[in-house]
């Protein structure tokens, strides 16, 4: 039983959560004078934390309904049969119990957060969750709305992550991004099932009757172009802080287009039916996952340090002196 709930709320969607932690992670650069390690946790690391696993309980718990709502689809699923409700390890009321607990914790820690910013954090969960709640229940077998409304959910954790922490607002750009970025994912998955169960996909996932191989390599591609590019525009407007003869934030563009086109070839391979899968089990995608933000670690702390220093030197073309930069980066 123990085994069958922990399988039940999908620990390796937690990852998902990460998304809560992209605008309290650039807002670093951003900050003045520098913290303390103490400050640091107390400000940014514990609240932004906190907000992720408030939303990581609300996704379980959506996911727990969608099992229960999906349970005739999954049994006729190769992987998904083995969901717990699915193959009959855990009983759709027990299920029910364990949706209500999930939801019942994320509201407890809710009580953590700042009470300052607590009724916006608050606010953005349950957007959320009415949000996969409409998923489960209706929009996922409407065409092209199904893969907006999981989109929606992605920028939601972003917003929830950024109205965790005192200061911090999203920018568009990341928001567009993120939207960007989920509907790749989310088209690359059906794209994905298509490969993995051909002709059986409309069987586990009704609105497969509405899209085709075509339809959705088009679509992945678009969406996928969609976030480089918005990306890239990203990185460009940031190049007055990243600035030393080129714009250092460009340098994460590399292993980003590397990681996207990974995923593309081995969704369109049939290896995986499921990007997130492919996160969690292929070292390739991996490596250029943790290269990205190794590099954008590096280039927030650099420049948050600088700023924190006082005004550079600076050449004619408005590049940071590199004896300051490697001065930084030791520090």
């Amino acid at each position: 039983m123990a085994w069958s709930l922990i399988r039940l709320v999908r620990p390796s969607q937690w990852s998902k959560s990460v998304f809560v932690l992209v605008g309290p992670a650039y807002h670093v650069a951003d900050m003045t004078p520098t913290p303390t390690a103490a400050q640091l946790w107390h400000e940014l690391g514990m609240p932004a934390l906190l907000a992720a696993v408030i939303f990581a309980l609300a996704s379980s718990a959506g996911y727990v309904l969608n099992d229960i709502r999906d349970i005739d689809h999954d049994r006729a699923h190769p992987r998904k049969k083995n969901r717990p409700i699915a193959s009959g390890a855990i009983s759709i009321g027990q299920a029910w119990v364990f949706a209500a607990v999930l939801l019942a914790g994320a509201a407890g820690l809710l009580l953590a957060i700042d009470p300052g910013v607590r009724i916006w954090v608050a606010l953005s969960v349950l957007a959320y969750f009415v949000n996969v709640s409409l998923y489960s229940y209706k929009l996922k077998r409407v065409v092209i709305t199904d893969v907006m409304c999981l989109a929606l959910g992605f920028v939601i954790r972003v917003i929830g992550g950024c109205a965790a922490v005192q200061g911090v607002t999203p920018s568009s750009w990341i928001l567009i991004c993120t939207f960007f970025l989920a509907m790749f994912l989310a088209f690359g998955k059906r794209l994905g099932e298509r490969r993995v169960m051909e002709d059986e996909a409309p069987t586990a996932r009704k609105v497969q009757t509405a899209y085709t191989d075509d339809l959705l390599r088009m679509l992945v591609v678009v969406t996928g172009v969609g976030v480089l590019l918005t990306y890239a525009l990203y990185t460009a407007e940031q190049e007055h802080k990243f600035m030393h003869g080129f714009n250092l934030l460009l340098l994460t563009l590399i292993p980003a287009t590397y990681g996207l086109m990974r995923c593309l070839v081995l969704l369109e391979r049939g290896v995986y039916d499921d990007p997130t899968e492919l996160a969690m089990h292929d070292r390739p995608f991996q490596a250029a996952a943790a290269l990205f933000a190794l590099i954008t670690l590096i280039l927030v702390l650099m420049v948050h340090q600088g700023a924190s220093d006082g005004p550079v030197d600076q050449g004619a073309s408005g590049a940071v002196g590199f004896d300051r930069i490697v001065e930084i980066a030791q520090r």
